[in-house]
Protein backbone atom coordinates (compact mmCIF):
# COMPACT_ATOMS: atom_id res chain seq x y z
CA UNK A 1 0.00 0.00 0.00
CA UNK A 2 1.31 3.32 -1.39
CA UNK A 3 0.19 6.39 0.20
CA UNK A 4 2.25 9.91 0.71
CA UNK A 5 1.20 13.60 1.90
CA UNK A 6 3.54 16.17 1.65
CA UNK A 7 3.83 19.74 2.52
CA UNK A 8 6.13 22.46 1.25
CA UNK A 9 5.68 25.83 2.73
CA UNK A 10 2.30 27.00 1.91
CA UNK A 11 1.32 24.18 -0.75
CA UNK A 12 0.07 20.45 0.29
CA UNK A 13 -1.62 18.43 -1.53
CA UNK A 14 -5.20 18.62 0.72
CA UNK A 15 -5.25 22.12 -0.19
CA UNK A 16 -6.64 25.42 1.46
CA UNK A 17 -9.80 26.17 -0.06
CA UNK A 18 -9.30 29.74 -1.55
CA UNK A 19 -11.81 31.62 -2.46
CA UNK A 20 -11.79 33.66 -6.12
CA UNK A 21 -15.18 33.80 -7.44
CA UNK A 22 -14.91 34.26 -11.46
CA UNK A 23 -17.14 36.37 -13.25
CA UNK A 24 -18.85 35.90 -16.41
CA UNK A 25 -17.74 39.37 -18.01
CA UNK A 26 -13.94 40.42 -17.98
CA UNK A 27 -12.90 43.74 -19.48
CA UNK A 28 -10.27 43.23 -22.43
CA UNK A 29 -7.11 44.36 -21.99
CA UNK A 30 -5.94 48.10 -23.83
CA UNK A 31 -3.84 47.84 -26.60
CA UNK A 32 -1.54 49.90 -24.46
CA UNK A 33 -0.88 47.31 -21.96
CA UNK A 34 2.27 45.78 -22.22
CA UNK A 35 2.89 42.54 -20.61
CA UNK A 36 6.01 41.54 -18.55
CA UNK A 37 8.18 38.99 -20.21
CA UNK A 38 10.54 35.90 -19.21
CA UNK A 39 12.66 33.72 -19.90
CA UNK A 40 11.89 30.93 -22.52
CA UNK A 41 14.45 28.71 -20.72
CA UNK A 42 13.41 25.16 -21.16
CA UNK A 43 16.28 23.29 -19.34
CA UNK A 44 15.79 22.73 -15.42
CA UNK A 45 18.75 20.32 -15.47
CA UNK A 46 21.32 19.41 -17.52
CA UNK A 47 24.38 18.54 -15.73
CA UNK A 48 23.69 21.29 -13.24
CA UNK A 49 20.97 23.33 -12.44
CA UNK A 50 19.89 25.58 -15.61
CA UNK A 51 18.42 29.15 -14.93
CA UNK A 52 18.99 29.12 -11.42
CA UNK A 53 16.59 26.92 -9.26
CA UNK A 54 15.74 26.50 -5.36
CA UNK A 55 15.33 22.83 -3.61
CA UNK A 56 12.66 22.83 -1.08
CA UNK A 57 12.18 19.11 0.91
CA UNK A 58 8.21 18.21 1.33
CA UNK A 59 7.51 18.55 5.65
CA UNK A 60 8.19 15.19 6.65
CA UNK A 61 10.89 14.24 3.73
CA UNK A 62 13.89 12.61 3.87
CA UNK A 63 15.85 16.35 3.34
CA UNK A 64 18.93 15.00 2.11
CA UNK A 65 17.27 12.09 -0.62
CA UNK A 66 18.26 14.68 -3.06
CA UNK A 67 22.47 14.95 -4.17
CA UNK A 68 23.78 15.81 -7.46
CA UNK A 69 25.75 12.27 -8.85
CA UNK A 70 28.85 12.81 -10.96
CA UNK A 71 29.52 8.34 -11.39
CA UNK A 72 25.87 7.50 -12.88
CA UNK A 73 24.88 9.83 -15.98
CA UNK A 74 22.98 9.16 -19.00
CA UNK A 75 25.18 11.87 -20.74
CA UNK A 76 27.41 14.66 -19.73
CA UNK A 77 29.14 15.06 -15.83
CA UNK A 78 26.33 14.84 -13.70
CA UNK A 79 22.69 13.92 -13.14
CA UNK A 80 20.34 14.03 -10.05
CA UNK A 81 20.14 11.58 -7.17
CA UNK A 82 17.35 10.69 -4.89
CA UNK A 83 18.16 8.40 -2.05
CA UNK A 84 14.77 6.48 -1.21
CA UNK A 85 14.84 5.41 2.42
CA UNK A 86 13.66 2.22 4.01
CA UNK A 87 9.98 0.87 4.05
CA UNK A 88 8.44 2.66 6.71
CA UNK A 89 11.43 5.30 7.59
CA UNK A 90 10.00 8.30 5.38
CA UNK A 91 10.07 9.19 2.08
CA UNK A 92 11.80 11.36 -0.77
CA UNK A 93 9.98 14.14 -1.90
CA UNK A 94 10.27 17.68 -3.02
CA UNK A 95 10.05 20.35 -5.28
CA UNK A 96 12.21 22.05 -7.19
CA UNK A 97 11.60 25.87 -8.01
CA UNK A 98 12.92 28.40 -10.57
CA UNK A 99 14.03 31.66 -8.82
CA UNK A 100 12.67 33.75 -11.58
CA UNK A 101 9.94 32.65 -13.40
CA UNK A 102 9.74 31.24 -17.12
CA UNK A 103 7.93 31.32 -20.26
CA UNK A 104 7.28 27.83 -20.92
CA UNK A 105 4.32 28.57 -23.50
CA UNK A 106 6.35 27.14 -26.68
CA UNK A 107 6.85 24.06 -25.17
CA UNK A 108 4.40 20.59 -24.82
CA UNK A 109 5.81 18.44 -22.43
CA UNK A 110 8.21 17.63 -19.28
CA UNK A 111 10.71 15.13 -20.52
CA UNK A 112 14.16 13.33 -18.58
CA UNK A 113 15.81 10.43 -18.81
CA UNK A 114 15.59 8.15 -15.57
CA UNK A 115 16.94 4.68 -14.06
CA UNK A 116 16.48 2.77 -11.03
CA UNK A 117 18.85 0.52 -8.79
CA UNK A 118 15.84 -1.52 -9.42
CA UNK A 119 12.31 -1.54 -10.88
CA UNK A 120 10.39 0.77 -9.22
CA UNK A 121 7.49 3.24 -9.71
CA UNK A 122 7.35 6.56 -8.79
CA UNK A 123 4.14 7.19 -6.65
CA UNK A 124 3.64 11.21 -7.98
CA UNK A 125 6.39 13.38 -10.43
CA UNK A 126 5.82 16.36 -12.00
CA UNK A 127 5.99 19.84 -12.07
CA UNK A 128 3.81 23.44 -11.00
CA UNK A 129 4.05 23.07 -7.34
CA UNK A 130 5.24 27.02 -6.76
CA UNK A 131 5.04 27.54 -3.12
CA UNK A 132 1.74 29.49 -3.71
CA UNK A 133 -1.52 28.29 -5.15
CA UNK A 134 0.35 25.49 -7.69
CA UNK A 135 -2.16 27.19 -10.52
CA UNK A 136 -0.74 24.71 -13.38
CA UNK A 137 0.24 22.14 -11.43
CA UNK A 138 0.36 18.51 -12.81
CA UNK A 139 0.99 15.02 -11.94
CA UNK A 140 1.80 11.90 -13.26
CA UNK A 141 0.94 8.85 -11.17
CA UNK A 142 2.66 5.72 -10.58
CA UNK A 143 5.75 6.32 -13.00
CA UNK A 144 7.39 2.75 -13.71
CA UNK A 145 11.20 3.00 -14.26
CA UNK A 146 13.74 0.66 -14.78
CA UNK A 147 17.07 -0.34 -13.98
CA UNK A 148 17.98 1.19 -17.95
CA UNK A 149 18.33 4.56 -18.79
CA UNK A 150 15.11 5.44 -20.41
CA UNK A 151 13.29 8.53 -21.83
CA UNK A 152 9.91 9.46 -20.12
CA UNK A 153 7.18 12.33 -21.27
CA UNK A 154 4.79 14.03 -18.71
CA UNK A 155 2.94 16.10 -21.54
CA UNK A 156 1.32 19.17 -20.66
CA UNK A 157 -2.01 19.98 -20.70
CA UNK A 158 -2.33 23.08 -22.12
CA UNK A 159 1.23 25.26 -22.77
CA UNK A 160 -0.45 28.59 -23.28
CA UNK A 161 -1.10 29.14 -19.49
CA UNK A 162 2.69 28.59 -18.61
CA UNK A 163 3.61 32.08 -19.26
CA UNK A 164 4.99 33.08 -16.22
CA UNK A 165 5.67 29.32 -14.54
CA UNK A 166 7.74 28.53 -11.47
CA UNK A 167 7.31 25.12 -10.68
CA UNK A 168 9.73 23.10 -12.59
CA UNK A 169 9.93 19.83 -11.44
CA UNK A 170 8.64 17.91 -8.07
CA UNK A 171 8.63 13.98 -6.97
CA UNK A 172 7.48 12.53 -4.02
CA UNK A 173 8.15 8.76 -3.22
CA UNK A 174 8.55 5.99 -0.82
CA UNK A 175 9.68 2.55 -0.98
CA UNK A 176 7.76 -0.10 -2.44
CA UNK A 177 7.33 -2.76 0.18
CA UNK A 178 8.65 -4.05 3.06
CA UNK A 179 11.29 -6.21 1.27
CA UNK A 180 13.19 -3.29 0.07
CA UNK A 181 14.93 -2.50 3.39
CA UNK A 182 17.45 -0.40 2.37
CA UNK A 183 15.23 1.09 0.28
CA UNK A 184 16.35 2.46 -3.19
CA UNK A 185 18.03 5.38 -5.49
CA UNK A 186 16.86 6.58 -8.56
CA UNK A 187 18.60 8.57 -10.98
CA UNK A 188 17.17 11.31 -13.03
CA UNK A 189 19.15 13.31 -16.34
CA UNK A 190 18.50 15.55 -19.29
CA UNK A 191 15.72 17.41 -17.88
CA UNK A 192 14.28 19.61 -19.21
CA UNK A 193 10.87 21.23 -20.99
CA UNK A 194 10.60 20.39 -24.57
CA UNK A 195 8.37 20.94 -28.34
CA UNK A 196 8.31 17.83 -28.87
CA UNK A 197 4.93 17.92 -31.89
CA UNK A 198 4.23 14.48 -31.27
CA UNK A 199 1.51 14.62 -28.34
CA UNK A 200 -2.04 14.33 -29.82
CA UNK A 201 -5.45 13.56 -29.46
CA UNK A 202 -6.71 15.45 -26.38
CA UNK A 203 -9.07 13.86 -24.13
CA UNK A 204 -9.43 16.21 -21.01
CA UNK A 205 -12.02 15.23 -18.47
CA UNK A 206 -13.33 16.36 -14.67
CA UNK A 207 -15.38 14.15 -12.87
CA UNK A 208 -12.86 11.31 -13.79
CA UNK A 209 -15.25 11.82 -17.00
CA UNK A 210 -18.58 10.53 -15.06
CA UNK A 211 -21.56 12.68 -15.33
CA UNK A 212 -22.22 12.96 -11.48
CA UNK A 213 -25.20 14.21 -9.29
CA UNK A 214 -24.81 15.86 -5.62
CA UNK A 215 -27.33 17.35 -3.52
CA UNK A 216 -25.98 20.32 -1.46
CA UNK A 217 -26.56 22.89 1.13
CA UNK A 218 -27.04 25.93 0.08
CA UNK A 219 -23.82 28.15 1.60
CA UNK A 220 -21.84 25.30 0.72
CA UNK A 221 -18.37 25.16 -1.28
CA UNK A 222 -17.11 21.94 -3.50
CA UNK A 223 -13.55 21.78 -3.88
CA UNK A 224 -12.81 20.27 -7.15
CA UNK A 225 -8.68 19.61 -7.02
CA UNK A 226 -9.20 16.30 -6.04
CA UNK A 227 -12.29 15.73 -8.34
CA UNK A 228 -10.78 13.44 -10.97
CA UNK A 229 -9.35 16.58 -13.09
CA UNK A 230 -7.37 15.31 -15.78
CA UNK A 231 -5.84 15.19 -19.53
CA UNK A 232 -5.30 12.52 -21.69
CA UNK A 233 -2.59 12.67 -24.44
CA UNK A 234 -1.53 9.84 -27.25
CA UNK A 235 2.10 10.04 -27.04
CA UNK A 236 4.84 8.94 -29.98
CA UNK A 237 5.27 5.73 -28.29
CA UNK A 238 1.56 4.99 -29.34
CA UNK A 239 0.87 4.88 -25.44
CA UNK A 240 -2.05 7.25 -23.86
CA UNK A 241 -1.05 9.42 -21.05
CA UNK A 242 -3.26 10.74 -18.21
CA UNK A 243 -2.49 13.10 -15.51
CA UNK A 244 -3.90 14.86 -13.17
CA UNK A 245 -4.43 18.80 -13.89
CA UNK A 246 -4.70 21.62 -11.85
CA UNK A 247 -8.23 23.74 -11.83
CA UNK A 248 -6.69 26.48 -13.42
CA UNK A 249 -6.09 24.29 -16.90
CA UNK A 250 -9.69 24.61 -17.22
CA UNK A 251 -12.21 27.31 -18.28
CA UNK A 252 -15.60 25.81 -16.00
CA UNK A 253 -19.12 26.73 -17.06
CA UNK A 254 -21.94 26.67 -14.88
CA UNK A 255 -24.88 26.36 -16.51
CA UNK A 256 -27.01 28.77 -13.87
CA UNK A 257 -24.41 31.41 -12.05
CA UNK A 258 -27.27 31.96 -9.74
CA UNK A 259 -27.07 28.61 -8.36
CA UNK A 260 -23.48 28.01 -8.37
CA UNK A 261 -20.38 29.54 -9.33
CA UNK A 262 -17.07 28.18 -9.96
CA UNK A 263 -13.08 30.11 -9.49
CA UNK A 264 -10.53 29.39 -11.21
CA UNK A 265 -8.84 27.44 -8.25
CA UNK A 266 -11.82 25.15 -8.98
CA UNK A 267 -13.74 26.20 -5.92
CA UNK A 268 -17.44 25.53 -6.74
CA UNK A 269 -19.67 27.86 -4.54
CA UNK A 270 -23.34 27.21 -3.98
CA UNK A 271 -24.79 30.77 -3.62
CA UNK A 272 -28.57 30.02 -4.67
CA UNK A 273 -31.24 27.38 -4.59
CA UNK A 274 -31.95 25.12 -7.70
CA UNK A 275 -29.89 23.05 -10.55
CA UNK A 276 -27.25 24.01 -12.18
CA UNK A 277 -24.36 21.72 -14.31
CA UNK A 278 -20.69 22.60 -14.18
CA UNK A 279 -18.97 21.56 -17.04
CA UNK A 280 -15.57 22.20 -18.35
CA UNK A 281 -13.19 23.06 -21.63
CA UNK A 282 -10.18 22.25 -21.90
CA UNK A 283 -8.51 24.94 -24.26
CA UNK A 284 -10.97 24.14 -27.24
CA UNK A 285 -11.71 20.77 -25.99
CA UNK A 286 -14.88 20.01 -24.15
CA UNK A 287 -14.11 17.77 -20.97
CA UNK A 288 -15.90 15.04 -20.48
CA UNK A 289 -18.25 14.82 -17.66
CA UNK A 290 -20.38 16.84 -15.51
CA UNK A 291 -21.53 17.82 -11.91
CA UNK A 292 -24.89 18.66 -11.52
CA UNK A 293 -25.88 20.36 -8.22
CA UNK A 294 -29.24 20.24 -7.09
CA UNK A 295 -29.72 22.15 -3.57
CA UNK A 296 -31.24 20.70 -0.52
CA UNK A 297 -31.79 23.96 1.61
CA UNK A 298 -29.33 24.71 4.92
CA UNK A 299 -27.59 22.70 6.78
CA UNK A 300 -27.82 21.39 10.14
CA UNK A 301 -24.52 21.71 11.93
CA UNK A 302 -23.57 19.31 14.62
CA UNK A 303 -23.50 20.21 17.98
CA UNK A 304 -20.78 22.72 19.26
CA UNK A 305 -18.34 21.21 21.74
CA UNK A 306 -18.46 22.99 25.31
CA UNK A 307 -15.41 21.38 26.89
CA UNK A 308 -12.66 24.08 27.79
CA UNK A 309 -9.74 23.67 25.21
CA UNK A 310 -7.52 21.98 28.52
CA UNK A 311 -9.51 19.52 28.59
CA UNK A 312 -9.33 18.11 24.50
CA UNK A 313 -7.09 17.00 22.44
CA UNK A 314 -8.61 17.79 18.99
CA UNK A 315 -8.07 15.97 15.21
CA UNK A 316 -10.63 17.60 13.23
CA UNK A 317 -13.00 20.63 14.83
CA UNK A 318 -13.24 24.23 14.58
CA UNK A 319 -13.95 24.64 18.12
CA UNK A 320 -10.26 23.96 18.96
CA UNK A 321 -6.60 23.66 17.71
CA UNK A 322 -6.17 21.30 15.85
CA UNK A 323 -3.03 18.31 16.30
CA UNK A 324 -1.12 18.08 12.87
CA UNK A 325 -2.84 15.46 10.86
CA UNK A 326 -1.31 13.60 7.63
CA UNK A 327 -4.47 13.30 5.77
CA UNK A 328 -8.22 12.43 6.48
CA UNK A 329 -8.22 10.27 3.68
CA UNK A 330 -5.59 8.43 2.61
CA UNK A 331 -7.16 7.18 -0.61
CA UNK A 332 -5.67 3.51 0.10
CA UNK A 333 -4.48 1.57 -3.06
CA UNK A 334 -6.27 -0.38 -4.18
CA UNK A 335 -9.61 -1.48 -2.13
CA UNK A 336 -10.45 1.92 -0.64
CA UNK A 337 -13.57 3.22 -3.31
CA UNK A 338 -14.05 6.35 0.09
CA UNK A 339 -13.85 9.68 -2.05
CA UNK A 340 -13.80 12.95 0.12
CA UNK A 341 -16.14 16.44 -0.90
CA UNK A 342 -15.71 18.09 2.30
CA UNK A 343 -17.86 21.18 2.65
CA UNK A 344 -16.50 24.75 4.20
CA UNK A 345 -19.81 26.47 5.08
CA UNK A 346 -20.57 29.39 7.05
CA UNK A 347 -16.97 29.13 8.63
CA UNK A 348 -17.18 26.01 9.48
CA UNK A 349 -15.18 23.17 8.09
CA UNK A 350 -17.26 19.77 7.61
CA UNK A 351 -15.48 15.91 6.91
CA UNK A 352 -18.13 14.72 4.37
CA UNK A 353 -16.93 10.74 2.52
CA UNK A 354 -19.16 9.11 -0.67
CA UNK A 355 -18.80 5.98 -2.08
CA UNK A 356 -17.64 4.60 1.33
CA UNK A 357 -16.44 1.09 2.34
CA UNK A 358 -13.57 2.47 4.36
CA UNK A 359 -11.41 5.69 5.21
CA UNK A 360 -8.66 6.67 8.02
CA UNK A 361 -7.78 9.66 9.87
CA UNK A 362 -3.63 9.67 9.75
CA UNK A 363 -2.12 11.99 12.63
CA UNK A 364 1.45 10.25 12.90
CA UNK A 365 4.25 13.07 12.51
CA UNK A 366 4.12 13.17 15.20
CA UNK A 367 1.53 10.82 16.71
CA UNK A 368 -0.48 11.69 19.74
CA UNK A 369 -0.20 11.15 23.51
CA UNK A 370 -3.68 10.38 25.27
CA UNK A 371 -2.83 8.98 28.59
CA UNK A 372 -4.47 11.97 30.53
CA UNK A 373 -7.60 11.24 28.06
CA UNK A 374 -10.00 8.75 28.51
CA UNK A 375 -12.57 9.48 25.72
CA UNK A 376 -12.92 9.37 21.92
CA UNK A 377 -15.45 12.14 20.97
CA UNK A 378 -17.28 12.06 17.36
CA UNK A 379 -20.12 13.70 15.67
CA UNK A 380 -22.04 11.64 12.45
CA UNK A 381 -24.44 12.63 10.08
CA UNK A 382 -25.99 10.16 7.89
CA UNK A 383 -27.79 11.44 5.19
CA UNK A 384 -30.22 8.49 4.23
CA UNK A 385 -32.30 6.01 5.98
CA UNK A 386 -30.13 3.50 7.88
CA UNK A 387 -29.97 0.07 7.20
CA UNK A 388 -31.52 -2.13 9.49
CA UNK A 389 -28.68 -4.37 9.81
CA UNK A 390 -25.76 -1.73 9.63
CA UNK A 391 -22.68 -2.41 11.28
CA UNK A 392 -19.86 0.33 11.10
CA UNK A 393 -16.59 -0.03 12.96
CA UNK A 394 -14.55 2.19 14.00
CA UNK A 395 -10.83 0.98 15.31
CA UNK A 396 -8.25 3.33 17.02
CA UNK A 397 -4.66 2.65 16.52
CA UNK A 398 -1.45 2.99 18.60
CA UNK A 399 2.12 2.90 16.79
CA UNK A 400 3.80 1.44 19.53
CA UNK A 401 6.74 2.42 21.25
CA UNK A 402 8.52 2.98 17.85
CA UNK A 403 5.71 5.44 17.02
CA UNK A 404 5.84 3.52 13.72
CA UNK A 405 2.88 2.88 11.93
CA UNK A 406 2.99 -1.29 10.63
CA UNK A 407 5.66 -2.20 13.78
CA UNK A 408 5.60 -5.12 15.95
CA UNK A 409 4.24 -3.09 18.74
CA UNK A 410 1.10 -1.73 17.73
CA UNK A 411 -1.69 -2.35 19.16
CA UNK A 412 -5.73 -1.36 18.48
CA UNK A 413 -8.97 -1.00 19.51
CA UNK A 414 -12.21 -1.86 17.51
CA UNK A 415 -15.61 -0.48 18.73
CA UNK A 416 -18.71 -1.58 17.02
CA UNK A 417 -21.80 0.88 16.11
CA UNK A 418 -24.93 -0.47 14.66
CA UNK A 419 -28.35 0.99 13.73
CA UNK A 420 -29.58 1.90 16.67
CA UNK A 421 -26.71 4.41 17.22
CA UNK A 422 -27.92 6.83 14.54
CA UNK A 423 -31.19 8.30 13.49
CA UNK A 424 -31.42 9.32 9.76
CA UNK A 425 -30.65 13.55 8.76
CA UNK A 426 -29.78 13.92 12.29
CA UNK A 427 -26.21 14.22 14.04
CA UNK A 428 -25.09 11.35 16.06
CA UNK A 429 -23.02 11.42 18.74
CA UNK A 430 -20.88 9.08 19.74
CA UNK A 431 -18.34 8.70 23.20
CA UNK A 432 -16.26 5.81 22.66
CA UNK A 433 -14.00 5.05 26.37
CA UNK A 434 -10.20 4.37 24.84
CA UNK A 435 -9.22 1.46 26.93
CA UNK A 436 -5.64 0.61 25.21
CA UNK A 437 -2.94 -0.32 27.65
CA UNK A 438 -0.86 1.81 26.06
CA UNK A 439 -2.24 5.40 24.47
CA UNK A 440 0.52 7.52 24.06
CA UNK A 441 1.75 7.40 20.82
CA UNK A 442 -2.11 6.68 18.44
CA UNK A 443 -1.63 7.69 15.05
CA UNK A 444 -4.42 6.41 13.11
CA UNK A 445 -8.43 5.96 13.26
CA UNK A 446 -10.16 3.79 10.65
CA UNK A 447 -13.53 3.71 9.71
CA UNK A 448 -15.51 0.55 8.13
CA UNK A 449 -18.44 -0.89 6.47
CA UNK A 450 -18.53 -4.12 7.79
CA UNK A 451 -21.88 -6.17 6.09
CA UNK A 452 -22.28 -6.21 2.46
CA UNK A 453 -21.56 -2.90 0.57
CA UNK A 454 -24.52 -3.68 -1.79
CA UNK A 455 -27.34 -3.94 1.05
CA UNK A 456 -26.20 -3.22 3.88
CA UNK A 457 -24.26 -0.23 4.21
CA UNK A 458 -24.17 3.73 4.10
CA UNK A 459 -23.44 5.41 1.08
CA UNK A 460 -22.20 8.90 2.61
CA UNK A 461 -21.55 10.49 6.07
CA UNK A 462 -20.42 13.82 7.35
CA UNK A 463 -17.95 13.80 10.49
CA UNK A 464 -17.21 16.68 12.89
CA UNK A 465 -15.45 17.44 16.29
CA UNK A 466 -12.92 14.31 16.27
CA UNK A 467 -10.57 14.49 19.35
CA UNK A 468 -9.87 12.94 22.84
CA UNK A 469 -10.96 14.50 26.20
CA UNK A 470 -11.13 13.78 29.75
Amino acid sequence: MKNIKFISSKITFLLGLIFVIAVSCEREASDAVEFATHAATGEVFIDGFVGGLDYFPFGGSFEEAFSVEQNETYKGDASMRFDIPAFGVGYGGATFPSTSPRDLTSYDALTFWAKASQGADINEIGFGIDGEDSKFQVSLSNLEISTKWTKYVIAIPDPTKLIEEIGMFYYAEGAENADDEGGYVFWIDELQFEKLGTIAQPKPAILNGEDVVEQVFSGSTINLVDRGLTQTYNLSSGVNQTVTAAPSYFTFISSDIEVARVSELGVVSIIGDGTATITAMLGSEKAQGSLTIETIGGFDFAPTPTLASSQVISIFSDAYTNVPVDFYNGYWEPFQTTQSADLFLNGDNILYYTSFNFVGNQFANPTVDVTEKSTLHLNMYIPAEIPSDLDFLITIKDFGADAVDGGDDDTTQQVFFYASDFTAYTWATLEIPVTLANKNNIGLIIYENINNPTTSSIESFYLDNIYFHN
